[in-house]
């Protein structure tokens, strides 16, 4: 076993004030470059890279011990921090060498199967089957402490405001919160399953009644659900409640977390309080409940201009109760060509969209995918209707309102992404409130709670439950960063009585109110304080804040597309004895 040589730095904090230093630094050999005399070595760790120079005038068992170094190769050095002859001006470490003098190989490395550098391009399944190869590069490493950040001002931010962290359980009863739920079998009653948590929700309300007055925690949720670039089966989240409190209390109190966040994390000054915008503003406007306020590209309604128009795919969709609507792409007319035109139309297509009209507004007349049903003075109409210029590209939409805004929302996002106008270095934050307390499943058109039931109505329009409930505004918010939902909450329902109305409202009978939310029906018997909370997805707030495309760059071990954990090959079947002494038959699904 090899002695430990007990380092004093690390390698990236080395500059030119250490010169002179006598110094033991520890890690891995990223470069080894052998020029005779002279044996150059990269040394790196979490904090950075710096050169270590072995030369002829050590020992020579040393100087041999040196030229056996390969990449990836553990090893410890003594040496003197000297200036460089010859700088490098691309290493943070690249006014200074160190020259060793002793040397320790802690281990050896086969030939790693990805390059450990931050620009390898590397399949990702690759990249997350040697994910502790991948953690090495200093990228993984810089977005992994930055998370620790995070979460280390989260907690003391939240500890000075009288919150207490409590941690609630993970093996918990099914119900209902919108996504699948991963279930554990139960060995002791056999048959009965626990489910893991899609959220704290009903907990953290129970913590409320049971006087906990100001809870959060940093927690692992889980959902079944289809993956994407910012979705995973496994995630966390600050979450948090609050007693006796109305939605302006729990808005100011996060807007100085994220005043916070932003300060020490990145020393960036950011302005509050953030921008309001209703949910209704924010559909007719942006057409997505996340709006992305960084660029224009504003929906404008066009169905007063074309309802007596010729082209029966706009007077059609009017009279079947649909809408109209446009977005004007300042100088999109020069920037799309028409194949990109037909890409983009094809692509609006997964949310609905049956095709698009487009116009382009030219020095002295209107080309448009739709001319021969237009005259040139109804197209001026329309392009009055968005103050378009000269080099302007007009793209528009017709359908159930929900196709429009699902389109248009994420057209005008995408338009804005090909051409540049995202800039991660820009942060947009605000406010959606005021959302609809319920929406029509799609599929058997009956209510279902926007959010969750728990939800509580606007006060002022509880008589309107009865009557017209699709027209009820909830007591919820959602705080939005660049288009992307960082968190939501809401203030909840504590009367029981209100609360035995949603329930009603959503078509639940009592014995399904019972089976499925007794715990927390009981709970309010015995009384239960006004109460609300917001809970913030970690690892969408540390992507965002750290301009990268996915979640899975700021997590330690994610799981891929399909749910699989690489480095452990799980999930992974298990032996017939533990399913026996659960009682489970497996067969396969055909």
């Amino acid at each position: 076993m090899s002695n430990l040589f007990k380092r004093t730095h690390m390698c990236g904090t080395l500059n030119i004030a250490n010169v002179g230093d006598e110094v033991v630094l520890n890690g891995w050999v990223a470069k080894r470059r052998n020029l005779g005399g002279l044996i150059f070595v990269d040394l790196r760790d979490k904090t950075g890279i710096v050169q270590v120079t072995f030369d002829d005038t050590i020992p020579q068992d040393v100087f041999e011990k040196a030229d056996t170094l390969r990449n990836e190769y553990v090893i410890g050095i003594k040496g003197t921090v000297k200036e460089r002859s010859s700088k490098n001006t691309n290493l943070a470490t690249g006014e200074i060498e160190v020259f060793a003098n002793d040397i320790v190989i802690y281990s050896e490395a086969d030939t790693p199967p990805i390059y450990i550098k931050d620009d390898d391009n590397v399949d990702d399944n690759l990249r997350l089957k040697y994910r502790y190869l991948d953690l090495r590069k200093l990228k993984m490493q810089r977005n992994l402490t930055f998370r620790h950040k995070v979460v280390k001002v989260c907690r003391d931010y939240f500890d000075e405001n009288g919150f207490t962290e409590v941690e609630t359980p993970m093996l918990i009863k099914s119900t209902p919160e919108g996504a699948r739920d991963y279930i554990v079998p139960s060995r002791v009653h056999q048959g009965s399953f626990y489910a893991l948590p899609q959220s704290p929700q009903l907990f953290k309300q129970l913590l409320m009644v049971g006087g906990t007055d100001r809870y959060m925690q940093i927690v692992k949720c889980f959902r079944d659900e289809d993956l994407r670039a910012d979705r995973q089966p496994e995630f966390t989240q600050i979450d948090l409640e609050m007693s006796f409190v109305d939605m302006d209390d729990v808005i100011n109190m996060q807007e100085g977390f994220i005043k916070r966040v932003f300060k020490e994390v990145m020393d960036i000054d950011i302005e509050t309080p953030f921008p309001r915008m209703t949910w209704d503003e924010a559909m007719e406007r942006y057409g997505s409940d996340k709006p992305d306020t960084r660029f224009g590209f504003e929906l404008k309604k066009l169905n007063d201009t074309v309802k007596d128009c010729q082209f029966k795919v706009f007077t059609d969709c009017l009279e079947s109760g649909g809408d109209v609507r446009g977005i004007c792409i300042d100088g999109g007319s020069e920037f799309f060509s028409r194949k990109d035109i037909d890409k983009i139309t094809n692509d609006t297509k997964a949310y609905g969209a049956k095709g698009l009209v487009w116009i382009r507004v030219n020095e002295g007349e209107y080309n448009s995918s739709v001319n021969k049903f237009f005259s040139q003075e109804q197209l001026a109409e329309i392009a009055k209707v968005f103050d378009a210029k000269i080099g302007d590209l007009i793209l528009i939409c017709s359908d159930r309102p929900k196709v429009v805004f699902d389109s248009l929302g994420f057209l005008r996002r995408e338009i804005a992404r090909r051409m540049g106008l995202l800039n991660d270095k820009q942060y947009n934050l605000l406010w959606v409130v005021d959302f609809p307390l319920f929406e029509k499943d799609d599929e058997t058109g009956e209510l279902k709670a926007m959010h969750h039931p728990f939800t509580s109505p606007k006060l002022e329009q509880i008589e309107l439950l009865d009557t017209h409930p699709e027209e009820v505004k909830a007591n919820a918010y959602d705080i939005v960063l660049n288009g992307v939902e960082l968190g939501g909450g809401s203030i909840r329902i504590h009367d029981r009585n209100l609360q035995a109305k949603m329930f009603e409202v959503l078509g639940l009978t009592k014995e399904e109110c019972e089976e499925k939310f007794g715990f927390l029906i009981e709970a309010f018997k015995y009384g239960a304080p006004p109460h609300g909370g917001l809970a913030y997805g970690l690892d969408r707030l540390v992507m965002l804040l750290l301009g990268e495309p996915s979640i899975r760059e700021v997590m330690a071990f994610p799981k891929n597309q399909n749910a699989q954990c690489l480095v452990s090959d799980a999930p992974a079947p298990v032996d017939d004895a533990q399913l026996d002494e659960l009682g489970i038959n497996t067969k396969k699904i055909q």
